[in-house]
């Protein structure tokens, strides 16, 4: 089993990519983006649509609901199900997305404490569970079902790394990373953004907004936070639309950050004019790792 994983900030064209190394390598494609794994957020978060799959089996998008806590111990665990499977298998998977902590603790050895149902909040009220629970995002879990409370405030908890080895790798893996000019891709950004209003953003966040909905998916997406501000009146949709690039642009950098210092990561640097250059030279950096000769690319 080959296990490519494809880094690099919003927009740079990591999805066009990851089919492309699909095919080469008869791959499927796991998702790695923390907001990609929601029903219903397909627009702001720029998904892959059915047809740019191209058949390509695709794994971990639309696993849940917006308004679950999908958290990165979950990730980490369904994750390294698929990636068992696919070893046994002997199946080539692509990794692909943004989230380079969800990617680390699926690769690397991230430890989380294990979700169960704590006996230590025996004495403690549900009403007092409920409001812990909303100082980390909106839920519409009854205050009657302690179960269900108890099992989110466990997941809350187990956003926490309590023990790991983080250089550590468990799989053998290569990361590629796409990368271009600064301003180029800001500029990629701000027309992707007004593409995304084009394409219906604002009716896809209104759709969630006018269910009552402010989850933890919504309250952190970049796209449907901002648009949520106007919608209740604080800003103009003008506003509201500066607001998505100018956070789209902030969260560029800090991706930036984390995988230039967090991974070890082969960067490439994209070719908008001829993508085909940007797929040879992955495939060249893929090749050399595995000890490959022959190049399939047509």
């Amino acid at each position: 089993m080959k296990i490519v994983v494809i880094v690099g900030p919003t927009g740079v064209g990591k999805t066009k990519l990851s089919i492309s190394l699909a095919k080469y390598l008869d791959a499927v494609v796991m998702n790695a983006d923390s907001m990609q794994v929601y029903r219903g957020l397909n627009i702001g978060t720029a998904k892959i649509k059915e047809e740019e799959k191209e058949g390509i089996k695709h794994y971990l998008f639309d696993i849940c609901d917006v308004c679950d806590n999908y958290n990165i111990y979950e990730y980490q665990k369904d994750g390294r199900e698929l990636l068992e499977k696919f070893k046994k298998e002997n199946q080539n998977v692509i990794i692909v997305g943004g989230s380079g902590l969800y990617i680390k603790s699926l690769l690397y050895d991230y430890q989380f404490q294990d979700e169960k149902i704590n006996d230590n909040y025996d004495n403690i009220a549900n009403e007092k569970i409920l409001a812990e629970i909303k100082k980390d995002h909106e839920t519409n879990i009854h205050v009657n079902n302690r179960k269900r409370l108890i099992r989110e405030l466990n997941k809350i908890k187990n956003d926490t790394i309590i023990k790991s080895d983080i250089h550590k790798k468990l799989y053998d893996f290569t990361i590629i990373g796409l990368d271009t000019n600064r301003d180029k891709l800001y500029e990629i950004v701000n027309k992707r953004v007004d593409e995304m209003v084009l394409e219906g953003l604002v009716s896809e966040a209104k759709e969630f907004y006018d269910k009552g909905i402010n989850s933890k998916a919504i309250q952190t997406g970049i796209g449907y936070k901002e648009l949520y501000k106007y919608f209740k009146g604080e800003i103009t949709l003008e506003e509201a639309i500066e607001l998505i690039k100018k956070n789209t642009r902030h969260f560029i950098k800090r991706q930036y950050t984390f995988f230039k210092h967090q991974m070890e990561v082969n960067w490439v640097s994209v070719d908008f004019d001829n993508f085909e250059n940007t797929i040879k030279e992955a495939i060249q950096i893929i090749d050399k790792d595995n000890g490959m000769i022959e190049n399939k690319i047509s």
